[in-house]
C-alpha cells in the first residue's frame, strides 16, 4: 500500500504484509514500536547493568530480533504485537542483568569505580514503589494492563490506544485508560 501514512495502517495489515515480504511494511512496524519501546524500557536496565551499548540499542537489536520471527507470532487482536514485542525487551533487559551479574569484575583493581546508583526511573519514583507498580500491573486484567503501559510507559495518544485495544475511539480508549488507572492504584494500595 505505497503512500498510505503508518498510523491509519493498523498493526495487523502490516504483520500480515510483512509475512508476504513487504519490506516497506517492515519499515513502518520498527519506525511505529521503536519510539515507544524505548519509551517503555527507559530506566528499567540499571545503570551498572549496561556496557558500551545503551538501553535504545537494546531495544533495537531486541526489535530486529523479533521482527525476523514475525512468521512464527500469532496476532490474537491489535495490541498483540506490541505486547509480544515489549514483553521479548523485558526478557532481554532480564538477560542482561543476568549476564551482567555472572560476568566477572574487568577491572580488579581498588580504584575501579562502582556505580550503585539507581536508574532514572528508579530515581524518580523509588525502587520500592517501582516494585509496588509492576506487582499492581501483573495483577490487572491484560486490556487494563496494556492501556496503562500505552499510556504511560510508551506514551501513546488516547487515538493509538484505540486502535490498539480495539475501541470505537480516543474517548473510549481515555475511559478505559482511568479505569484501569484506579484499578491499578487500588492494587497498590493492597500490595504487600
Amino acid at each position: 500500500m505505497p503512500g498510505v501514512d503508518a498510523s491509519v495502517t493498523s498493526s495487523q495489515v502490516l504483520l500480515e504484509r510483512v509475512r508476504a515480504g513487504d519490506a516497506e511494511a517492515l519499515n513502518q512496524l520498527m519506525h511505529r514500536y521503536l519510539p515507544r519501546l524505548s519509551r517503555w524500557a527507559s530506566g528499567r536496565l540499571p545503570r551498572w547493568a549496561r556496557d558500551l551499548s545503551e538501553t535504545s540499542d537494546l531495544v533495537q537489536d531486541t526489535l530486529m530480533r523479533a521482527m525476523a520471527h514475525l512468521n512464527t507470532f500469532e496476532a490474537r487482536g491489535e495490541g498483540a504485537l506490541q505486547a509480544y514485542l515489549r514483553s521479548a525487551v523485558m526478557n532481554r533487559i532480564r538477560d542482561e542483568i543476568r549476564r551482567t551479574r555472572r560476568r566477572p569484575a574487568s577491572d580488579p583493581l581498588e580504584t575501579a569505580i562502582k556505580d550503585d546508583s539507581q536508574s532514572p526511573l528508579e530515581q524518580a519514583i523509588g525502587r520500592e514503589l517501582l516494585d509496588k507498580y509492576d506487582s499492581a500491573l501483573d495483577r490487572l486484567d491484560p486490556e487494563a494492563r496494556e492501556a496503562v503501559i500505552a499510556r504511560l510507559e510508551m506514551g501513546c495518544s488516547y487515538q493509538e490506544i484505540a486502535d490498539a485495544l480495539g475501541k470505537p475511539s480516543p474517548d473510549a480508549a481515555r475511559m478505559t485508560v482511568s479505569r484501569a488507572l484506579v484499578r491499578l492504584a487500588q492494587e497498590m494500595r493492597h500490595a504487600r
